[in-house]
């Protein structure tokens, strides 16, 4: 079986990065239809947290599937999702209590921004310049990471402002750190003073770990300060923990890393294990103002989603998959400091947790080079191993391991990628 064979039945807007028709998957691995075993540093872009056909995962799913598929949310009730609501309750920080079930990342953003602009009956939605929230209408009209995503399709939802997000690498303002002004957040006071006023702002939302546009950590002042600015003016803060949550950063949500509680927050990929769900969670004050009817979806809240959603709780608690996380993500982010320094092709590393990147650059001028990442990635599909870029320019090397992974199984990976970083330098010499 060969991808090409089937092309022409395939919409060309899903872009693939590689031609490989994967069979099955265990653990950090997938194999092809070939036999080929591929060690997997994607993992479905954290989707699988505890990486490919996990046991306990998929005997949750098979016995839901042996009671009942689907009836329909919106009519009846689930065991299994009426627990994890409860259990999602317990887990999400603050007040956040009130949860709404819905299928993928693009829907629960489109969600939160309703909700956000239904509860404060104000218009204006800021948005991050590099962020990325989704390719859906709504979702692509606060996305920021990269122009191709909303060409041709002017005009989008009205009212959506930009700001700049708190990039200390390529800091627009040529300030480091540690001399940092906040002048990004300064931007963001001069949105309001010259496009929009305050008043008029239902909500800003961001990644607090950015995700597709590279993996960036922003500031801790940066963090208050924008807190700060927005209960002055009582306008919400929507967290996309999309993939920033669900333990990727060491932290079950990667805002308990600011001590911030947004007012909305949406969840998904890793939340079942590899089944599409995603989840709004927000204050019971502002989710009841959703009054029956105002929003709903026909799959949201799936029970065999909600019952492997169930089993990925479980294991967090019995594994201490946090521990984890943070130790396996200092041993990388270590090893990955290290080969900064051997390899100049390699200007940053940055992230939290198991949640890091390694920015390609070119040496000469430290700008962003995507022709090295791709030589880098190209190697290490070469050598049987997924990997997957991000940043607005194509240059970040991003690692979404399995967050079990073992440190056996990341040295195998660091070793294919120290191999594939003195390949390029060779290649580009």
């Amino acid at each position: 079986m060969k991808f090409n064979d089937y092309k022409e039945y395939l919409s060309p807007a899903l872009a693939k990065a590689t031609d490989l028709i994967i069979e099955k998957g265990q653990g950090v691995y997938v194999t092809d239809v070939n036999g080929e075993e591929y060690l997997d540093f994607v993992q479905g872009i954290a989707v699988n947290a505890f990486g490919h056909n996990h046991p306990r995962i998929t005997e949750a799913a098979k016995a839901q599937v042996d009671k009942l598929i689907t009836a329909s949310f919106n009519l009846v009730n689930y065991p299994a999702t009426l627990e994890l609501a409860k259990r999602l309750a317990e887990k999400t920080p603050g007040e956040l209590n009130s949860i709404f079930f819905s299928n993928g990342g693009s829907e629960a953003n489109d969600g939160a921004i309703k909700l956000a602009r239904n509860y404060t009956k104000r218009p204006g939605i800021i948005a991050m310049r590099g962020s990325f929230h989704g390719r859906s209408l709504g979702a692509t009209s606060i996305t920021g990471s990269n122009s191709k995503y909303r060409k041709n399709q002017e005009p989008l939802v009205p009212s959506v402002y930009f700001t700049p997000y708190p990039n200390c690498f390529r800091c627009p303002y040529n300030t480091t750190c540690e001399n940092c002004q906040l002048e990004c957040l300064r931007e963001l006071q001069w949105t309001f003073d010259y496009l929009i006023a305050p008043e008029n702002v239902a909500a800003v939302i961001m990644e607090p770990v950015m995700g597709e546009g590279g993996y960036v950590v922003p500031p801790q002042k940066y963090m208050e300060g924008l807190s700060e600015l927005l209960n002055k003016h009582g306008i919400l803060l929507i967290f996309d923990e999309i993939q920033s949550g669900y333990g990727r950063t060491g932290k079950m949500f990667a805002s308990e890393h600011f001590g911030i509680v947004p007012d909305i927050m949406t969840m998904g990929k890793a939340i079942a294990g590899g089944f599409p769900m995603s989840a709004i969670a927000s204050t019971k004050e502002i989710m009841d103002s959703w009054l029956p009817g105002m929003h709903g979806t026909t799959f949201g809240g799936h029970p065999v989603c909600a019952a492997a959603g169930l089993a990925v709780l479980d294991l967090f608690e019995e594994e201490h998959t946090l521990d984890n996380v943070k130790e396996q993500g200092d041993y990388l982010k270590s090893r990955l400091l290290k080969l900064q320094k051997q390899y100049p092709i390699i200007g940053d590393v940055r992230g939290l947790g198991l949640m890091v990147a390694a920015e390609f650059v070119d040496p000469r001028d430290n700008a962003p080079s995507a022709e090295m990442l791709n030589a880098v990635k190209d190697y290490c599909l070469n050598e049987h191993m997924l990997t997957l870029s991000c940043g607005v320019y194509g240059n970040g090397f991003r690692f979404a391991t399995p967050l079990n992974i073992t440190r056996e199984e990341l040295d195998k990976g660091l070793e294919i990628f120290e191999r594939a970083l003195a390949a390029a330098m060779q290649k580009s010499r």
